[in-house]
């Protein structure tokens, strides 16, 4: 790949070239030079007004591989990765068979070779996810599994999670955390409040979230372990992580995009594409979300990507899954929560990688091109014809959105 960015502004804190309008010249996908005015026979994208920054790196995302290719394939995700500007991807292990041994860890490597998009399979911390015996977790991270989570199934035994933390202790891997206690939670399917009330249907209270965050936050003190919370959704949630941080608590957490923006409000509708777990809460809790985003509490955001076919939304409410594709508008959202510049790439770019032990991007020369150009004020619409995913179960298709990814460079590759 070799391309001439001509007058992009920087956004990286790692790069000398930070907060300055300057020329990037990349040849065969590394970065040969950085200043004003290159002059250079390659092909030239004009970035007057737009950011440069490292691409983004997403946490939470679901691809149809293994199992569910009718969902979403490798190549479907990927491509809508890039379009959303991520380099990198964590998978979750909600496939069929789930990612609970070496086999499909590096089955999915394989997969992704040559890809514009970097992959990270997420190991199970149990087998088939079942919560009962812990899967194979040492093999796996041998394998290039960077950390472990059982991905929407919370680990109920408090046995098994503590073993568990303390397991990976002795090879310095990570844990998350989906933070429900499904015994409070109970088969509801929205947030607990007076629009569960109004519409009728049971309600899902923060308190099942905050629950298991507090158990796992005592298991992860008694062990000495680090942990992840996985989608934090309620005020009382961030005041519990923000809590355990200034006790010395070795505690990362994520919000998704959505949850930054969109409230219960939404589903009097009953629209399914906004039936999503954890629920859409209240506006209380948006706000919290926000701060915490902003003091440092929360320190990345997802997009929690979850593809589904027509006839696992196009029904009843209550019999619909939960789930909503996110890859193309998680930018967007972002900008549409206030968030400043600096912020949204130190939440989808910096943390995201620090938090899995990944090289951090850096957009400095002889360094590999790995990066993303994007245009905060651009408002653009979102329709069935630029969704790159091979599903299209959004809440945001038709609607115009503000903030806008123009171009995505890694490995070699451009989109």
């Amino acid at each position: 790949m070799n391309l001439l960015i001509k007058s992009a502004t920087i956004n990286d804190p790692n790069s000398p070239f930070h907060q300055k309008i300057t020329d990037i010249l990349i040849k065969d996908g590394v970065i040969k030079a950085i200043s004003p005015n290159i002059k250079s026979d390659v092909p030239v994208f004009d970035a007057k007004g737009k950011y440069a920054s490292p691409g983004f790196f997403d946490l939470n995302c679901n691809i149809g591989e293994l199992g569910y290719e009718t969902k979403e394939t490798l190549e479907s995700g990927t491509r809508a990765a890039a379009a959303g500007g991520f380099t990198g991807l964590a998978l979750m292990p909600n496939t069929q068979p789930p990612i609970h041994s070496k086999a499909e860890v590096e089955y999915l490597f394989n997969r992704a070779k040559n890809n514009l998009v970097d992959v990270y399979p997420l190991g199970a911390i149990s087998y088939k996810r079942e919560g009962k015996d812990m899967a194979e977790m040492y093999d796996m991270f041998l394998s290039g599994a960077k950390a472990f989570t059982d991905g929407n199934r919370p680990v109920q035994d408090a046995g098994l999670m503590e073993r568990a933390l303390l397991y990976t202790q002795g090879f310095k891997a990570l844990v998350f955390s989906y933070p429900e206690d499904t015994a409070i939670a109970g088969k509801a399917k929205v947030n607990e409040g007076e629009v569960s009330t109004s519409l009728g249907m049971k309600g899902i209270p923060s308190l099942a979230e905050e629950l298991m965050i507090a158990r796992d936050l005592y298991l992860a003190e008694y062990t000495g372990s680090k942990i992840h919370f996985s989608t934090v959704s309620t005020a009382r949630s961030v005041e519990l992580i923000k809590e355990a941080k200034r006790k010395g608590l070795q505690v990362t957490c994520d919000v998704t995009a959505h949850h930054l923006v969109l409230t219960d409000e939404e589903l009097k509708g009953f629209d399914s594409n906004y039936k999503v777990k954890p629920p859409l809460r209240i506006q209380k809790d948006v706000d919290a979300l926000i701060t915490g985003l902003k003091d440092g509490t929360i320190d990345a955001i997802v997009s929690q990507h979850t593809p589904h076919e027509i006839e696992f939304k196009d029904v009843e409410f209550e019999v619909a899954e939960y789930g909503n594709i996110g890859l193309q508008t998680t930018f967007s959202l972002a900008v549409q929560a206030g968030l400043d510049i600096e912020l949204i790439v130190q939440k989808l770019a910096i943390n995201p990688r620090k938090i899995l032990d990944i090289e951090v991007p850096v957009i400095a020369e002889d360094k590999k091109a790995n990066l993303v150009v994007f245009d905060a004020d651009m408002e653009w619409e979102y329709t069935k014809a630029n969704n790159r995913s091979k599903s299209c179960n959004s809440p945001f298709i038709g609607k115009n959105l503000k903030g806008k990814v123009l171009l995505t460079c890694n490995n070699n590759k451009q989109f």
